[in-house]
């Protein structure tokens, strides 16, 4: 059985422009983003008039990808606030519909957040790969938080993470039931995450805005924030100085964060 449903999502919303990036669970062709999810496989178009048009196979499908499309969030705030922000506000410009897109499940950004740890980006989504693969029968699908109990450390550490991170990630999966986060504010789940061994404020940001959904988490300390700082601020500029950039954007740091990391990527593209 296939069933459907049409969204008209906040306005406004650019199904291509957050479709990109690497996430081992989805992929963007021809106009539709194929998602697989833990219920089953999901197809996503946007209109011409702005609809998403979604496909799966049954209703819980349906609502796991209406959660990981983030289509309930009224991010125009965020758009008023870059005005003060001249560099910013030209890059959000060309980009205002982009939407972080959430993982199915808070353990799968727990595993992106341990995986892009200081490592090159291209490293880290071949070890996330890897990892999924390890909990899916076939394609990468995002794992419960029993699953990577289940695989152990050393089982992870095998395919590429370090293993004092794959002894974290199992730590963290087995003593927290993370979807219980969804119940508490980004505040509280961010104090909470950061008193796990190996994960400091970058990781749990990752956990919070692409597990949780929340706008109001920025990615503190981020590589490519902190070029954009040390840009702005001089050549010392660090954690710190990334959060600088992101206070003028309060209840925002998730858009924040990826509209100001996409100056850093122009700056590298140039």
């Amino acid at each position: 059985m296939t069933v459907h449903d049409r969204i008209s999502p906040v306005a406004p919303y650019d199904l291509a422009a957050s479709a990109r990036g690497g996430d081992p669970t989805r992929r963007f062709r021809d106009g539709t983003l194929v998602l697989t999810l833990p219920e089953g496989v999901a197809r996503v178009h946007q209109e011409a008039g702005g609809r998403l048009v979604l496909e799966a196979n049954d209703e819980a499908t349906l609502v796991r990808t209406r959660f990981v499309l983030g289509t309930d969030v009224d991010h125009r705030p965020f758009l008023a606030m870059v005005h003060a922000d001249r560099a910013l506000a030209s890059r959000v410009a060309r980009a205002r519909g982009l939407r972080p897109l959430r993982t199915a499940t808070v353990a799968h950004a727990l595993v992106k957040a341990m995986c892009g740890q200081l490592i090159q980006a291209s490293a880290a989504a071949a070890i996330e790969r890897a990892i999924l693969r390890l909990t899916s029968a076939a394609d990468p699908v995002s794992p419960p938080r029993e699953a990577l109990v289940a695989l152990g450390s050393a089982r992870i550490a095998s395919v590429g993470l370090a293993q004092r991170r794959a002894d974290a990630l199992v730590h963290v999966a087995r003593t927290l039931d993370l979807e219980r986060l969804h119940g508490h504010d980004t505040p509280a789940v961010i104090a909470r995450l950061t008193r796990e061994p190996q994960l400091g404020p970058w990781s749990a940001g990752v956990v919070a805005t692409y597990g949780l959904g929340r706008p109001d988490s920025g990615l503190v300390g981020d590589l490519g924030l902190v070029r954009v700082a040390r840009a702005r601020f001089g050549p010392d500029a660090g954690v710190a100085e990334t959060r600088a950039l992101l206070a003028p954007y309060t209840g925002w740091e998730a858009f924040a964060s990826l509209h100001i990391m996409s100056l850093d990527e122009a700056r590298a593209g140039a």
